[in-house]
Parts: structure tokens; sequence; C-alpha cells
């Protein structure tokens, strides 16, 4: 979509977007690069850290800007990466239990 044709949600105010929190298991990763390369908000880059397997997992650049769409978690061949929501301190006062 152009931006110019983009506008704001007309409920935005009362609409709480959900936190992301992503989760990567360094050990598992051969270093494929799938998750950063299909990644649609770019949230992850090639770390320069090797690990266990002598490959470079991903790294986070902004966790805030995750869609927590699940792409990467869907494309991983090695299950090395994972997304979930944060739950905020507000939802459990209303209630719930963890």
């Amino acid at each position: 979509m152009p931006q110019k044709l983009w506008r704001k949600p007309l409920d935005a105010e009362k609409i709480k977007l959900p936190k992301p929190e992503i989760h990567i298991i360094s050990d598992l990763c051969k270093g494929c690069g799938f998750c950063i390369e299909f990644c649609p908000k770019r949230v992850l880059e090639k770390s320069d850290k090797l690990n266990k397997r002598g490959a470079f997992p991903p790294e986070v650049v902004d966790e805030s800007e995750c869609a927590l769409c699940s792409f990467c978690t869907a494309i991983c061949p090695e299950f090395a990466i994972f997304t979930i929501e944060k739950k905020d301190k507000e939802d459990n006062q209303d209630g719930e239990k963890e």
C-alpha cells in the first residue's frame, strides 16, 4: 500500500497493541538467515557471535517493531526462534491468574 493512502485507524486510542517478546535459541541456529530475510518488519539481523554449531545466529535489532506475525517461527527449519506476547502487570490485576 502506498504511504500517501495510509491513515491512522479511527480506534487507535482504544486499542492496546500487544508487546512482543522474541526468544532465540542461538545454539540450535544453523545460520540459514531465513528469519532475517523474510521478517516483514526487519527486526532481526545477523550477529557477530558464533554459536556451538559455528554459525552466526540472528539478534534482535528493535523488539518493539515486531508485529508478532510469528513468520520467523514458522520458517525456521531448526525451531530456534519463537515469539510470544508479553503480559502486562495491568492485565494480571484484572483478576486473571497466570
